[in-house]
């Protein structure tokens, strides 16, 4: 069994034993801290060096430890393990000591909770070595009355803060950048208000606020809508959407790129994604021309740039005065940190492996530059033989196992693909904290947890995330997060993130959650 494979079980064993057993595991528990756990509740007596014997006046089978009645709940003070165990939410990832990491459900809208944020230390206090836990058995009763504690279920009095805030929907942001109804606005912030929540999310779309005319930025509906979240003394986490949004039936307002983005893709559809087939992804640009004037003069990078620095210019004293709470920032498809991979639009169904996005001009051009300098100019390509967007790994001859994505060319062509998005990210961040100093950015990443129990993991490879079985894909995503000081974000998709043991799609969510959490 594959090295990962095996840590992903390992993982859910772990899960299981401190959920429904109360086990006094540590946060990286591995398989002797399991097996010595296991000893200790069996009444064993397990040593440091893990010499192990059962003592000869335990019984094989001890009692289980006394219950209080009811809803009271008898844990050991030296085992601070157990009085979390009723702590259910995921427990961020920080990337530094100033940046943590944020796990949502954007399913849950429009009231989501937009910020899950624990420290690593919090966790690495909650969760103690087990070398210093000892059985309650090994104690006797005034010990145990002693060093005991009653927990009420629901009491999270000794868990971190944890900021809530709600999502507001799109409409209420016109495509002339008004804001549509403040006195509804006002209703539904004072619902929200009465319900303690510390903020909301509001979205802020390139598309509206530079809709018409490149360099004519349109705050005035944006201003309106920060006065009133003012009044009611809430915080406010931006979201600058460099990404269109609409078309999925779900009734939310259309928003497109800009007009004038628009008018210059008549004569140049390449600036944006492009799939195999030759169509057109028009929900953001290529990262192709990042580097390249093509939008009136600008780069891909200075038009990103130009507006984050808009935004800082119209908006500071709100920042100063402590309103705008982060930023985030998109990088992405639907604002994530992701290649447009599985495009609705193009007919992609979960859990479609999708397709490369890398058949513009530019990419393409960047393709080959990258083949020459490795001497292989047949490289300049991308794979025939990866399947449709729907297809399954096995399906293909690119992804099944032993196929061609760990060929000297698949490698080639996989690391020159994830490169990509990293130089992306690395050149955004750069100049969003040249515009942003010292404010609280975050980054949105995409949990692609269906086909992560198979060698290629073909959906993460095909969304730029070139994480197969023998490779760790994450690592240099996460070094360059840590780089920019970011907070991450880690977006858990709703229905199918579930486990199921004969899942077509060979979903791991859980391993996947394992993985991120290491970083």
């Amino acid at each position: 069994m594959r090295e990962r494979h095996r840590r992903a079980i390992t993982s859910r064993m772990l899960a299981g034993l401190r959920q429904h057993g109360n086990f006094p595991l540590p946060a990286r528990a591995d398989m002797n801290d399991v097996l010595a756990a296991l000893a200790r509740a069996a009444g064993w007596t397990v040593q440091p060096d893990g010499t192990t014997f059962r003592s000869s006046n335990q019984p094989l089978l001890p009692p289980p430890p006394p219950q209080l009645h009811g809803v009271f709940q008898v844990a050991s003070v030296e085992n601070p393990a157990l009085l979390n165990t009723l702590s259910s939410y995921a427990i961020g990832t920080p990337l530094d000591s100033q940046a943590s990491a944020l796990q949502t459900d954007d399913s849950l809208s429009p009231s989501s909770l937009d910020s899950v944020v624990a420290d690593r230390s919090i966790k690495t206090e909650n969760y103690g070595n087990s070398s210093s836990v000892s059985s309650l058995n090994c104690m006797d009763n005034d010990q145990q009355l002693m060093r005991s504690s009653v927990v009420f279920p629901g009491d999270y009095t000794k868990t971190p803060y944890i900021p809530v805030y709600a999502s507001l929907p799109m409409g209420i942001i016109n495509s002339h950048c008004q804001l549509v109804d403040p006195e509804s606005v006002r209703a539904d912030l004072r619902h929200l208000k009465s319900l303690n929540v510390d903020g909301v999310v509001v979205d802020c779309w390139w598309g509206i606020v530079e809709a018409w005319t490149p360099r004519k930025y349109e705050w005035s509906g944006y201003r309106d809508l920060f006065g009133i979240i003012k009044e009611f003394k809430l915080k406010v986490q931006v979201v600058l959407s460099f990404h269109g949004s609409g078309g999925t039936g779900s009734g939310d307002l259309l928003i497109s790129l800009p007009k004038w983005i628009m008018e210059i893709a008549k004569e140049n559809q390449d600036i944006f994604f492009t799939d195999r087939e030759g169509r057109r992804n028009t929900e953001c640009l290529s990262w192709g021309i990042d580097k390249e004037r093509v939008l009136r003069g600008r780069t891909g990078i200075e038009v990103y740039f130009d507006f984050m620095r808009s935004f800082h210019m119209e908006f500071r004293n709100l920042s100063e005065e402590g309103l705008v709470s982060s930023i985030e920032i998109g990088l992405g498809a639907s604002g994530e940190l992701r290649y447009p991979s599985c495009p609705e639009t193009m007919g992609w169904k979960y859990p479609g492996i999708g397709e490369f996005q890398c058949y513009d001009r530019y990419m393409q051009k960047s393709l080959r530059q990258s083949a020459l300098s490795r001497g292989h100019l047949f490289w300049a390509r991308g794979p025939d033989n990866s399947g449709y967007y729907n297809s399954r790994p096995h399906e293909t001859g690119f992804f099944c196992d032993g196929g061609d994505y760990d060929s000297y060319y698949g490698r080639f062509f996989l690391n020159w693909y994830s490169g990509v998005l990293m130089d992306h990210v690395d050149q955004v961040l750069s100049l969003a904290s040249l515009a942003f100093d010292g404010a609280e950015i975050v980054v949105k990443v995409p949990s692609i947890y269906w086909w992560y129990r198979t060698a290629s993991h073909a959906a993460e490879l095909t969304a730029g995330f070139y994480n197969p079985t023998n490779r760790d894909g994450y690592s240099p995503v996460f070094r360059m997060l840590k780089k920019h000081s970011v907070i991450l974000k880690l977006v858990c998709y709703g229905p199918e993130f579930t486990f199921q043991e004969n899942d077509e799609a060979f979903v791991d969510p859980e391993g996947l959650t394992w993985q991120v959490e290491m970083f």
